[in-house]
């Protein structure tokens, strides 16, 4: 038996109130993607995975059509909170933006809403119909408007010209037909002897009253040409008046321009503040726009789970198939930023920003380990300060302690261990120090032309914390 072929999409939700927002999860399937395209849902809860016993998961899914299915998902680790979808036969062919939430409903009644996201179903070319289709666009309807009146009038004027001609043949016709009649009567008198006067008269107006019967029944009346022309604005009235009623359809030149001109790429979501993104986002594969989020990958500091503010600046132009792009992070708590660029070569690394906090570090003085011989010189005591990444001491404390004893603390730790000399007083000679990895300052032992005179030690020494 062969396995299936899925399109797997991933998505990683974490349960928490700060991850409501919806996500575009960049998701595109295809409408030939027939029984393969499947959602995968992998859900974590304060760190750890989210088990899903004794719960049902509902998937909705809400179309481009308006239509909305509610469907059951398949189960595949309860126990690593796993879980995922296919798409049915029905539901891959509904192209364009899905919009989708997963719900949580527990036996005990409890119910989470675990993420709103977004994924897209794009159109395959073997189900799109193509075939030559007329456009039409009415740029503006007041033009439109005067047109169809200056035809309206067009017509008008050329029915009235025909009815006039037509009333000029019926004047025509009717003195012809008076002239005959002239003639006629002029012929009765030849005619009394067949015929009487009276008779020859009812056959002249029999003749004129089929005549005028003719005509008026084949000649258009003003009257009738009005009415023309009055169903004829009626019936182009009832073509454009919806027109101008449907304000979605006719847009001014200013609009068109606007929506021409207008950028096309979202940098927040619709309420304009900047979005949260997943924990466990990898910072290097976000496109252009501001980010805010926590347990970062690839962060300035390695295993950082603070808060940063990203923002990325990504380039059109690529070369070695990487894409040139500049990266600024900053440390929600303490306002520490570096800077990262992409070039031909890849990340060119971090660099941090200095602050002007950094360049006027302040001296404090070094608390000394309780319990010891050793206390702080009143006329110069042990001080430090920190400045640009490296620990300054300056200062000096009475007391000879044991050697390897610890004799201070600092929460300011170096990569590798750092060992250095000061001098002793009372005695002309040196003393050894070491600064340990874990922050501890160590005293390591003296020598001098007599150690039983050495009542204090003098610091000066600078040790990069790097």
């Amino acid at each position: 038996m062969t396995n299936q072929l899925f399109k797997n999409s991933v998505l990683p939700f974490v349960v928490d109130a700060y991850d409501q927002s919806v996500y575009d999860s960049k998701i595109v399937f295809s409408t030939q993607d027939i029984g393969t395209a499947k959602l995968i849902f992998k859900l974590r809860k304060d760190g750890v995975p989210l088990p899903l016993s004794a719960v049902d998961v509902k998937l909705v899914l809400l179309f481009n059509n308006g239509s909305k299915n509610v469907r059951n998902i398949t189960f595949v680790d309860k126990v690593e909170g796993i879980a995922e979808y296919v798409l049915d036969n029905n539901e891959i062919k509904l192209y364009g933006k899905v919009q989708a939430s997963l719900n949580l409903y527990y036996r005990n009644g409890q119910a989470l809403s675990i993420h709103e996201f977004t994924f897209e179903i794009q159109r395959n070319l073997i189900d799109q119909d193509i075939a030559p289709a007329a456009e039409f666009y009415i740029d503006d309807f007041q033009t439109l408007k005067a047109e169809i009146e200056r035809k309206a009038v067009e017509l008008e004027t050329d029915i009235k010209k025909r009815t006039d001609d037509m009333q000029g043949n019926i004047d025509k016709i009717t003195k012809e037909l008076q002239e005959q009649l002239d003639r006629m009567k002029e012929k009765l008198d030849d005619l009394e002897a067949l015929e009487t006067k009276q008779g020859a008269q009812d056959k002249v107006d029999a003749a004129l009253a089929a005549a005028k019967k003719y005509t008026d029944t084949r000649a258009e009346t003003p009257a009738g040409a009005k009415d023309k022309v009055a169903a004829a604005l009626e019936e182009a009235k009832e073509y454009v008046d919806p027109h101008l009623e449907n304000k979605k359809i006719h847009v001014t030149e200013s609009e068109k321009s606007n929506w021409n001109n207008g950028q096309l790429y979202r940098l927040t979501p619709n309420d304009g503040r900047v979005a949260r993104i997943p924990n466990g986002t990898d910072i290097f594969k976000l496109p252009t726009g501001p980010y805010m989020g926590a347990q970062l990958l690839n962060a300035p500091v390695e295993n950082d789970t603070s808060f940063y503010y990203v923002n990325v600046l990504e380039t059109a132009y690529e070369q070695n198939e990487v894409v040139y792009k500049c990266i600024i992070a900053t440390r929600s708590f303490d306002n520490i930023t570096w800077i990262g660029t992409f070039h031909a070569q890849g990340f060119k690394g971090w660099d941090r920003v200095l602050s002007e906090k950094d360049l006027n570090s302040s001296w404090n003085q070094v608390t000394l380990v309780a319990g010891t011989t050793i206390k702080q010189f009143a006329g110069n005591p042990l001080k430090f300060s920190i400045r640009q990444n490296e620990l300054l001491l300056r200062g000096s404390f009475e007391g000879v302690s044991v050697n390897d004893a610890v004799i201070a603390r600092f929460t300011q730790k170096p990569l590798t261990k750092a060992v250095f000399v000061g001098a002793t007083v009372g005695s002309y000679g040196s003393a050894r120090f070491t600064l340990d990895t874990d922050g501890s300052l160590r005293f390591d032992g003296m020598s001098a032309n007599d150690n039983s005179f050495v009542s204090r030690f003098e610091i000066n020494e600078s040790i990069p914390l790097w």
